[in-house]
C-alpha cells in the first residue's frame, strides 16, 4: 500500500515573520515551499546587491537557517554577523556564502540549492525572482519612495506599493508550487515590505489568485510605524486585496490574546499598537486564538500554536 503523500503547503512572505512561523511548520511531515522576497536593499543584503549585484541574501538566508536540520552550532555560524573588521562588520557570514556561492555557480537559485544541500534544509526555498528587484512606495500625498529601506522611515501614509523592472519573472518552481499547493499561507512580516514584494510579482500573483488551494493570511499583532499606522485586521486584508485587484483571502488567523501593559508600553514608545481586530465584516473564515509569544520582550507568533491553526486549514483526504 502506497505511503499517503505529505500535504503541500506554500508560504509566501519575508522579513523576520516567515522564519518564525516555518520553524513550527517544519517540526511536521509536509512539504513545504517558501518563496522569499527579494526587494531588500539595507544592512549587509543591500551592501552586498550594490556591490557584487546579486538579489539580496538575507531574507532568503534566514529562512534556510529556520528550515536547516543540522546542528544549532553551524545554524549559528552561518547566521553569525560580524561586529567588527574593515568591509565586514556588519556582515553575516550566511550572506557572503551565499554571495560567494553565487559567484561560484554563475546563479542565485543554484546558489540556495547548494546550500539548501549543506543545511539539510527540510522543504524548497525560493526567490520571489531571480534578480534584484526596487520596491517603490506612493504616499497618500502623491509623492514616491523607493527602496525597501527607506519606505518606512518616510512619515507618510502608503497608498500602495509597487516594482521595477515591471517584467519580472518568478521561476518556474515558484509558480508550479503555487499550482500544486494544498494550501497557500501568506505572512506573517511586514505588509508593504517583506508580503507585498513577493505578490507584486505578476506571475506570482496571479498563480495565487488563480489557485483553487485555500489562501490564509496571518495578521500581524502589532501595527508597525511607518507602514501600517493604526491599521486593523481589515486594512491589512484590504491593502492586500487592492494591491491584487480581487478578494482572494479565504481566512485570516487573528491574535486574540492580551499585551501585557508593560510591554505594550514599550511598543507605544516605537509608535505600534495592537492590531485591533475589526474582522467581522471581512467575508472570509476567521480564525481566533491566543497566538502571542515573547522573545525577550518582543513579540512574536507562537510558532506552534500557528502550525497548528494552519494543519487544521488542510483539506482531509
Amino acid at each position: 500500500m502506497r505511503d499517503k503523500r505529505a500535504a503541500k503547503i506554500v508560504v509566501i512572505g519575508g522579513g523576520t515573520g516567515l522564519p518564525v512561523l516555518l520553524r513550527g511548520l517544519k517540526q511536521h511531515d509536509l512539504d513545504l515551499t517558501a518563496i522569499v522576497t527579494v526587494a531588500d536593499d539595507g544592512g549587509s543584503s543591500g551592501r552586498l546587491r550594490d556591490e557584487l549585484h546579486i538579489p539580496p541574501p538575507g531574507d532568503v538566508r534566514n529562512v534556510l537557517a529556520a528550515l536547516s536540520d543540522v546542528e544549532p552550532l553551524i545554524v549559528e555560524l552561518f547566521q553569525h554577523r560580524f561586529q567588527n573588521g574593515n568591509g565586514l562588520s556588519g556582515h553575516s557570514l550566511g550572506n557572503l556564502i551565499l554571495a560567494a556561492l553565487t559567484s561560484i555557480t554563475g546563479d542565485f537559485v543554484k546558489a540556495i540549492r547548494e546550500m539548501s544541500k549543506v543545511l539539510n534544509v527540510r522543504g524548497q526555498v525560493l526567490p520571489a525572482a531571480n534578480k534584484s528587484v526596487v520596491l517603490h512606495a506612493e504616499m497618500e500625498d502623491g509623492t514616491i519612495v523607493s527602496g525597501e529601506s527607506k519606505i518606512p522611515g518616510a512619515g507618510k501614509k502608503i497608498k500602495r506599493v509597487f516594482l521595477t523592472p515591471e517584467d519580472i519573472e518568478p521561476l518556474p518552481e515558484t509558480t508550479a508550487a503555487i499550482r500544486g499547493a494544498d494550501l497557500i499561507v501568506i505572512g506573517p512580516g511586514s505588509l508593504y515590505t517583506s508580503i507585498l514584494p513577493n505578490l507584486l510579482v505578476p506571475k506570482i500573483g496571479q498563480e495565487v489568485c488563480k489557485t483553487k488551494a485555500k489562501k490564509v493570511y496571518i495578521c500581524n499583532i502589532m501595527t508597525q510605524a511607518g507602514e501600517t499606522p493604526h491599521y486593523t485586521v481589515s486594512d491589512h486584508v484590504k491593502a492586500l486585496h487592492d494591491h491584487l485587484g480581487v478578494p482572494f483571502l479565504d481566512a485570516v488567523i487573528v491574535n486574540s490574546g492580551a499585551i501585557p501593559e508593560s510591554i505594550r508600553r514599550r511598543y507605544e514608545e516605537e509608535r505600534a499598537e495592537p492590531v485591533h481586530d475589526d474582522s467581522g465584516t471581512l467575508g472570509v473564515q476567521v480564525i481566533r486564538d491566543d497566538i502571542v509569544t515573547y522573545d525577550e520582550g518582543v513579540i512574536r507568533h507562537n510558532t506552534g500554536k500557528v502550525a497548528a491553526l494552519l494543519l487544521g486549514l488542510l483539506p482531509r483526504c
